[in-house]
């Protein structure tokens, strides 16, 4: 019971905004996974690039923040990872990677 009690009482515990808060961020995570089934050409290219700055300001924020927010900071890290797999795919769609490779093969 002292476990519990302690990690209620906690600083980083479930009575402050420094757990909900990155409980709920992880539905951007959710949501940027069940994006990776859908075509690329449904990707917003600003969208995602926007996302990949949020997460990385955040990151930042959660590793600075004292105490340090640790779950804040793998939430945002997991969210960082799958935005950058979908500009990834945006950018192979839209010709933005391997465009130099395929103008070199043309000529």
């Amino acid at each position: 019971m002292s476990a519990f009690r302690a990690f209620w009482n906690n600083p980083m515990g479930p009575k402050t905004t420094h757990f909900w808060g990155p409980i709920a961020n992880w539905g951007f995570v959710i949501a940027g996974l069940a994006d990776t089934q859908k075509p690329p050409e449904m990707i917003s290219g600003n969208m995602t690039g926007v996302m990949c700055v949020y997460s990385a300001l955040f990151m930042r924020f959660a590793w600075m923040v004292q105490p340090r927010n640790y779950l804040l900071l793998v939430c945002h890290t997991a969210n960082e990872s799958v935005q950058l797999y979908q500009l990834s795919r945006y950018a192979k769609f839209h010709g933005y990677l391997g465009q130099k490779k395929e103008e070199a093969k043309q000529q």
